[in-house]
């Protein structure tokens, strides 16, 4: 399985960036290969559309699953015919090596 992770920087010490379609970077976890790539977010400048971008970017990478700290209303719809599921992470401050350790023992 494959976990997308929304970040404010490429390394592990990064936040969680709450904001899906803008976020800087996202983090891919892979739980069977038990790697993280990072990857910049092509769409966190777009003028409009950045939610529905990010799908598709993250979808071309084979996630199946997205942690943020929220989704857009037309982003839900989107990745719920993908089925991609979404989690909602409440812990803004969390690293993502800390929510990588977190869901990979899920």
């Amino acid at each position: 399985m494959k976990i997308a992770i929304t970040a404010t920087a490429n390394n592990s010490k990064a936040k969680l960036d709450n904001r899906f379609g803008r976020c800087a970077y996202f983090a891919i976890y892979d739980t069977e290969l038990q790697q993280t790539e990072y990857h910049e977010n092509p769409a966190k400048a777009s003028a409009e559309g950045a939610g529905p971008a990010s799908v598709q970017f993250i979808a071309s990478k084979g996630v199946n699953r997205i942690i943020s700290g929220e989704f857009g209303g037309k982003v839900k719809d989107i990745l719920n015919g993908l089925k991609i599921q979404m989690v909602i992470h409440g812990q803004p401050d969390s690293t993502i090596a800390e929510i990588v350790q977190q869901f990979s023992k899920n």
